[in-house]
C-alpha cells in the first residue's frame, strides 16, 4: 500500500477544480488503497475502486450483481429494504440468465461491421449539421446545433423512431439523469418514454419498417412490456452519451490548442485521438454501480453480501499502473492501451462501436470545415452538466 501526504476521503469526490479532470480526491484514494469504504453521494455507505486493475476485476465479477439502486443526491439515504427488481427490459440492471436473453437478441444489430457500413449516413447527418450553422452564423450553441442531434438522428433511424418526437424524449432522458430528480418526476419520465415506445412498437407491428424496433417486434421472443423497456434504453443510451462526448471532446480540444492542430495537420491521428478523448474525459462520472450478492474479498477487504460497490471509470482510466506517462493530460498521439469507458465484462456498452464511428465523423468534420472554430465565452463560463449521472456541458457557445 502506498502512503500519501494527505489523508484519504471519507466520503466519494464529487468537486472538480478542472473542466476535463475527475475530482482529485480520486488520485489520493488509488494511490492510499484501491478499494476504501466511504460515504456515496446519496448518503449511502459503500466501497468505492478507483484502481484501473481493480475496476475492470468488480466489472467481471459475477458476485457482483448488476440489481442496484438509483443513485439520487438530495435525498434519504438508502434503506436495507431490498434491492427492487428490474423494470421489463431493462437489461443493464439484469444479471444472466436473464440479461443473457435481451443481450443475444442485440448483439448482431451492433456488430463492428455494421456500424461501419453506418459510416457515410452518420458523415451525411454531420454534414448536414455542418452546412445549417454555416447559414446560422456564429456564435452557437454547439450541443443544441450539432452535438445533439447528431446521436439523436442515428438512434432514430436505426431504432424507427421519429426524430419529430425528439423534443419529448430528449426532455424526459435529461430528467432521467438528473441526480436531484425527485422520485415523482423520475416515474413520470419514464412512465412517458415507456409510453412512446410501447405506442410505436404497435405501430411496428402492423406496419414494420427496417429498424431494430420492427426486428425486435417481429422476433416474437419479447413481451410488450420488454420492448418498450430495451427500446427506453437504447434511445436513452443512444443519444444521451455520444451528444457529450461530441461537445465535452470539442471543448477539450479548443482548450489544447496544440492538440486541436495536431488533428487538423494529420488525419491518421484521429482513431487515436478518439479513444484518448474517451479514456481522458471518461463521462459515467460517478461510476458504476453493483451489489455484492454473497461475502467476498477485494484486494484484501472484506465485502459484505448487500454491499453497494463502486467502480469508479473515471479515476481507473487516469491510472498510472496502466497509463503511463502522465494520464492527467490529453495527448492525441498517445499509444493505444484499453480504457473502461465503455466499461467491461458483460455489460460493456453494447453501442461503443457506434459511438466511436459518430465521434470521429463529428470531430474530423469539424476540425476539417471549421479550422477556427474556437469558444464564444471564457472556458469557466461554460455550464457543466454537474448535476447529471452522464457528465458533459448543458450548453457550449462557439464561434468561428
Amino acid at each position: 500500500m502506498v502512503t500519501d501526504a494527505h489523508a484519504a476521503p471519507t466520503t466519494q469526490p464529487t468537486v472538480r477544480t478542472c473542466p476535463f479532470d475527475p475530482p482529485p480526491g480520486y488520485r489520493t484514494l488509488r494511490e492510499n488503497d484501491p478499494v476504501a469504504e466511504v460515504t456515496l453521494p446519496d448518503g449511502a455507505p459503500g466501497w468505492l475502486v478507483t484502481g484501473y486493475e481493480e475496476v475492470r476485476a468488480v466489472l467481471a465479477d459475477p458476485r457482483l450483481s448488476s440489481r442496484r439502486r438509483r443513485l439520487r443526491i438530495g435525498g434519504a439515504p438508502a434503506d436495507d429494504a431490498p434491492v427492487p427488481p428490474p423494470p421489463p427490459g431493462m437489461f443493464i440492471l439484469m444479471d444472466p440468465p436473464e440479461h443473457t436473453r435481451f443481450r443475444r437478441l442485440l448483439t448482431g444489430q451492433f456488430t463492428v461491421r455494421r456500424m461501419r457500413q453506418l459510416t457515410p449516413e452518420v458523415e451525411r447527418i454531420v454534414a448536414e449539421r455542418l452546412a445549417a450553422m454555416a447559414v446560422a452564423g456564429g456564435p452557437v450553441d454547439l450541443v443544441q446545433a450539432f452535438a445533439l442531434p447528431i446521436p439523436s438522428l442515428v438512434i432514430c433511424e436505426l431504432l424507427g423512431v421519429p426524430y419529430a418526437d425528439r423534443a419529448e424524449f430528449q426532455r424526459d432522458s435529461a430528467t432521467l439523469l438528473r441526480l436531484d430528480a425527485s422520485q415523482e418526476d423520475v416515474q413520470q419520465a419514464h412512465q412517458a418514454l415507456h409510453q412512446f415506445i410501447h405506442h410505436l412498437a404497435r405501430t411496428k407491428r402492423a406496419h414494420p419498417t427496417d429498424d431494430i424496433l420492427s426486428g425486435l417486434v417481429h422476433s416474437g421472443e419479447l413481451a410488450d412490456e420488454e420492448l418498450a423497456g430495451v427500446g427506453v434504453l437504447l434511445l436513452l443510451a443512444g443519444h444521451e452519451t455520444t451528444a457529450n462526448m461530441i461537445a465535452l471532446g470539442t471543448m477539450c480540444l479548443l482548450s489544447n490548442p496544440d492538440q486541436w492542430e495536431a488533428l487538423r495537420a494529420d488525419a491518421s491521428l484521429r482513431d487515436g485521438a478518439v479513444e484518448e478523448l474517451l479514456r481522458y474525459l471518461s463521462i459515467i462520472q460517478f461510476g458504476v454501480r453493483r451489489t455484492a450478492v454473497q461475502d467476498l474479498e477485494l484486494v484484501g477487504h472484506r465485502i459484505p453480501a448487500g454491499s453497494t460497490v463502486v467502480a469508479c471509470l473515471p479515476s481507473a482510466n487516469r491510472d498510472t499502473g496502466r497509463f503511463p506517462g502522465a494520464p492527467d493530460r490529453l495527448d492525441v498521439h498517445r499509444p493505444s492501451s484499453p480504457h473502461l469507458a465503455f466499461g467491461h465484462g458483460i455489460h460493456q456498452c453494447l453501442g461503443q462501436q457506434l459511438a466511436r464511428v459518430e465521434l470521429k465523423a463529428a470531430l474530423s468534420a469539424l476540425v476539417d470545415r471549421l479550422p477556427t472554430l474556437r469558444l464564444a465565452v471564457p472556458v469557466d463560463q461554460v455550464p457543466m452538466r454537474d448535476d447529471m449521472l452522464i457528465y458533459g456541458v448543458h450548453a457550449l457557445p462557439v464561434t468561428w
